[in-house]
Parts: C-alpha cells; structure tokens; sequence
C-alpha cells in the first residue's frame, strides 16, 4: 500500500525541530509496522490554522498522482486546525485515502462531532452537483426550444478534444442571447455538449462579438 508521511510544527524553533525530527522516526516506525511502501515524506513548518501550505499542497498532488492508498500523521492537529482540519479530512477521505497516526496506533479514529461534519459537507456537495447538472439540463431544454440544434452546430466536438473544446460557437452565443438565455444559461448548455465553459468566459466572448460589430460599423457603416 503506497503511504506518505507528513510531519509538521507550528515555529521554526530549535525545539520545534527536534520535534519534526521525532515525528517522522515515529512514523516511520508505523509504516514500517503496516508494511507500506512510502512514497514521499513531507515535513514543514507552518500554522495549523493556514490551508495554503506547500507541504499540503503537494500532499494533495501527490495523493491523485501517485494513487496514494494511505497518510501516515502523528495526530490529526498536525495535519490543520480549526476549521482547515475539517476542509482537509474531507478531501483527503473523498479520495478513499485512509488516515493512520501514532496517537491512535493506527487507523484515525475520529471523535462524533468530526463525523457528523464530515457526513454533513459529503451531503452538501453531492446536493451542490445535482443542482449544478439540473442548471445544464434546463439550459440544455431551453436552447434546443429555442432552436439549438446541436447535432448541427457542434458537430466537431470531441474531435481533435483539448484544443477543439476550446473553441466556442460564437454564434450560437449570441443566438442563444438574443433568444432570452441568460449568460450562465448559455455556458451550462454549452459544457452539457462538451465545451470548457464558463459564464464569464461566454460573457467575455458575446462583448467581443458586440464590440466586433460596433467596430466595424463605425468603420464601414453602410456596409460597403
């Protein structure tokens, strides 16, 4: 099982040093006691109350990257405090990543409280995504009553994927606009057929259209 160790102290006193370098025989012990194959020891020191950490963030790099099975932390309190220690249990267990510490000689025993918080934010998410794919469907519904016929107008997307999706139908933004879609609308429908999206971005794109336009009847404004 692949594990990372992470050790952290709050200063960069000489105690404090000392004490990372404990942290981390300790947990060596453990890995070796559990026969994981450690993959990166990451040691730092930082407040437990800041989530912007270097240290964290490479954990959480590393765990997607690396298939990272299991954390290795002396107690729950060097991985955050407060609430930057609930925000980084959540994500590291929505990886399936289990967490083992030396306080609990073994796997994280989390209090009631903890779990009852953590069960709450996984409800919340899963209630955000489903109300996020509703706003595509509706806007899916709305552009195709409206006229949207995608099988015609997007007919190159997933060709050439990366570069293609980022191109967006320009025109069919501003169709979609001038047929009353709001510009959240217009870019949920878009991501629902495979284009990288975002309300301000297809903002962005019907601005320039317009001002394109303006332009170029300021310049040529009978046309010729």
């Amino acid at each position: 099982m692949k594990a990372i160790i992470y050790c952290r102290v709050s200063t960069k006193k000489e105690a404090q040093e000392t004490s990372l370098e404990r942290q981390k025989e300790e947990l060596k012990r453990l890995a070796q006691q559990y026969g994981f194959e450690i993959v990166k020891v990451i040691e730092e020191q930082a407040s437990g109350y800041d989530i912007e950490r270097d240290g964290i963030l490479e954990l959480l790099t590393l765990i997607k990257e690396e298939r990272i099975e299991a954390l290795l932390i002396q107690d729950e309190t060097r991985l955050g405090r407060g609430n930057a220690r609930i925000a980084l249990l959540h994500c590291i267990q929505k990886e399936g990543v289990k967490i083992y510490t030396v306080s609990h000689h073994g796997e994280i025993q989390l209090s009631e409280a903890d779990s009852m918080v953590l069960e709450i934010i996984s409800i919340v998410e899963e209630y955000q995504r489903k109300i996020h794919n509703l706003k595509i469907k509706r806007g899916m519904q709305r552009a195709v009553e409206r006229g949207y016929r995608p099988e015609r107008n997007l007919k190159n997307v997933g060709e050439n994927a990366g570069r293609e999706r980022l191109e967006l139908p320009v025109e069919e933004i501003v169709r979609l606009r001038n047929n009353g879609l709001t510009f959240a609308e217009i870019a949920a429908t878009l991501r629902g057929f495979g284009y990288q999206a975002s309300k301000a971005t297809v903002h962005r794109r019907y601005q320039e259209y317009v001002e394109a336009n303006v332009s170029e009847t300021l310049v040529n404004p009978n046309g010729l």
